[in-house]
């Protein structure tokens, strides 16, 4: 019986790392605003000279590869393609992107990871290298599956990517023992959390947040007025008032109530409806509770791949409780609050610490006077 044959793993240059590293920060620009679709950024390169850049658009069309096959025109012919996710090989709204670098006859596309949608996955590389186009996997993978995590996370456990956002005191409060909160952190802080709001598809509070703080969530940075994510309040029974900033802002700012399929009663849901409000409605678990983990769900199966979760204690612990949060955006202000105030995560049950969810910080930053802490989930599994 002949030997299995060995196939060597691609080499890269370090102009390839550079144009991949290019192609990434392209696809980085659109998170927040491409959902459904994955972001993806792509440079076409001939003769060591970059002739186009393209990434995918607000609302996931056109694609980074088409883009930058538009803005290349015939001088793409015979080019190298650094693509950050695997060309799509399937129609839908728009036809396949493999299709679209064959026909401009790039020679080489470099791609950084696989697409995990089972309407590509490897499809797309298949396809080009049926066509006689020299195809390189896996430059930059592990950057580029952590780009894209909420995409690979809504395909293969029907979920969001979910971001949990902390502004506490050095103790871990996130208000005095009377509720007051404005402002823990300052103006620097506060700016930055806009900043991650740009970034996720949907920002999401529970009621109890929502009743207290009446917040507008959106995104209030010079320049990003257009980039305020769909608002999602988790409310199991409907007590947002119809009068709340979050309702009058429906017809605005998306604004969608996940709520129990038995506390959605019809005349309540018609005047939500008519306000311009969507309703998302779940199964409650066995004790009548509205779980962290179907909420989640039902935004995924609306196309929502990043979600910004940023209050309170409750809607915290439920997302801790249902291993739910991928990353940790903690804000710490350099203050002490004590025992009496407001802790930043509810009790949510742990009783060994082996129990305990464990995050590895990948960053920690001044932000003004407060530390900004990064935490990503230990380890990233199955990605």
């Amino acid at each position: 019986m002949a030997p299995p044959v060995v196939v060597a793993p691609p080499v890269f240059s370090d102009a390839d790392r550079a144009h991949m590293a290019a192609a990434l920060a392209l696809a980085e620009r659109g998170l927040g605003r491409v959902w459904p679709n994955p972001s993806v950024g792509c440079v076409l390169v001939k003769d060591g000279y970059v002739l186009s850049r393209g990434a995918t658009g607000p609302g996931g069309r056109p694609h980074g590869e088409a883009e930058a096959l538009r803005l290349a025109g015939a001088a793409a012919r015979g080019a190298t393609a650094y693509v950050s996710l695997e060309p799509c090989n399937h129609h839908g709204k728009t036809p396949p992107c493999s299709e679209a670098l064959i026909a401009a006859g790039v020679a080489r596309v470099v791609v950084a990871c696989v697409d995990p949608d089972p309407r590509v996955s490897g499809g797309g590389i298949a396809r080009l290298r049926s066509a006689g186009i020299q195809v390189d996997v896996g430059l930059l993978q592990a950057e580029a599956v952590a780009l894209n995590e909420g995409f690979f996370r809504r395909i293969q456990e029907s979920r969001p990517l979910v971001s949990l956002k902390l502004a506490t005191s050095l103790d871990g409060r996130i208000a005095t023992h009377t509720g007051q909160s404005r402002w823990i952190t300052g103006d620097v802080a506060r700016a930055w959390g806009h900043a991650l709001r740009a970034r996720h598809d949907a920002i999401m509070v529970g009621i109890g947040t929502a009743l207290a703080d009446d917040p507008d969530l959106t995104c209030r940075l010079p320049g990003l007025d257009g980039r305020s994510p769909v608002r999602v309040v988790v409310d199991s029974r409907l007590r947002l008032p119809l009068t709340s900033r979050l309702v009058r802002g429906a017809t605005q700012t998306p604004t969608w109530i996940v709520t129990l399929e038995d506390g959605c009663e019809a005349v309540r849901a018609r005047a939500f409806r008519d306000c311009g409000v969507q309703l998302l409605t779940v199964p409650a678990d066995g004790v009548g509770q509205l779980p962290a983990r179907a909420a989640l769900a039902s935004l995924a199966a609306q196309g929502i791949t990043r979600v910004l979760a940023e209050g309170g204690a409750r809607l915290a612990a439920s997302l801790l409780q249902d291993d739910c949060v991928d990353r940790v955006e903690w804000f710490r202000a350099p203050l002490v609050i004590g025992g009496d105030g407001l802790g930043g995560v509810a009790a949510f049950g742990i009783d060994q610490l082996a129990d305990a969810r464990r995050f590895q910080r990948v960053e920690v930053r001044m932000a003004g006077v407060d530390v900004l802490e990064r935490y990503r989930r230990s380890p990233v599994r199955g990605l």
